[in-house]
């Protein structure tokens, strides 16, 4: 796996969705780590890290990943932050123990059957569409307009998005060879409650422009399923909100992980 390790303190590891890359955590990585010693990492088949032999694109599968990653540098547990299916991943090291705290913005695992239709479509579109237009998307991202229509979905600002930055998780997504095993998995997690959960601070964080995983269904489910957790909206971001509101992503992280370091230090 393919990651970059930036800052000092507590170890801290951000985990990307389905067709995403490390890169996508770019508005916050660089703030957290003037706080956290700050892991992102490509999952394997996204990004820059190659698919691994076998995988299943579960989150499992990807959270085994993550604990090997751990292991080889030496971190025995970290803070876990994860966007999307990575939430579903950061929740599940949680449960194992692996986790410090979880910071879980638009987890996976709170939709029903309707809803796991729509994100399984909608992220497949996204990523026919980038396929198709791959030649052609610098241009396309050079008109605001163009812009919004490609990257709507997953942003709640997408007007004021920088155009490199939209053009590499289009190229992202459509280059990632993990990318049909996950989306087959998608649906399959849940989460619970579990006692590894309740052993440390998770927050549940939701863009309320999330229109790929809907704020106003999924996140009202995500309270009754996680009842413990702390919640918090993120008003005007969306499903990947990092470049909406970099202030308010930060604070959500930061306000978790402070929570576990009050603890140990009483």
């Amino acid at each position: 796996m393919r990651y970059d390790r930036n800052g000092a303190g507590e170890p801290l590891v951000l985990i990307h969705g389905v067709g995403s890359r490390r890169g996508v955590w770019e508005p916050v990585a660089g703030l957290l780590a003037g706080h956290h010693d700050v892991v992102a990492v490509d999952l394997p088949g996204f990004g820059d890290s190659a698919a691994e032999p076998g995988a299943d694109g579960s989150v499992d599968g990807y959270a085994d990943a993550v604990e090997r990653l751990l292991h080889n540098l030496g971190i025995e547990r970290a803070h876990v932050v994860g966007n999307s299916m990575g939430g579903g991943v950061a929740l599940e090291l949680g449960r194992r123990g692996v986790a410090l705290s979880v910071t879980a913005f638009s987890p996976i695992g709170m939709y029903r059957a309707p809803g796991i239709a729509w994100g399984r479509s909608a992220i497949r579109g996204l990523r026919v569409l980038a396929r198709v237009l791959l030649p052609v998307l610098p241009a396309l991202f050079g008109v605001r307009a163009l812009k919004v229509l490609l990257v709507g979905l997953l942003y709640g600002r997408p007007a004021d998005l920088d155009p490199g930055r939209a053009l590499a998780d289009s190229v992202g997504i459509a280059r990632a060879s993990g990318f049909q095993p996950a989306l087959a998995r998608l649906g399959w997690w849940r989460p619970a409650m579990w006692p590894g959960l309740q052993a440390i601070p998770v927050t549940i964080a939701w863009g309320t422009r999330d229109r790929l995983l809907t704020y106003r269904t999924q996140s009202a489910r995500a309270r009754r399923l996680l009842p413990s957790a702390r919640h918090v909206g993120l008003p005007g971001c969306g499903h990947i909100p990092f470049p909406d509101d970099p202030a308010a992503c930060l604070a959500a992280v930061l306000s978790t992980t402070a929570v576990r370091e009050a603890g140990a230090i009483s």
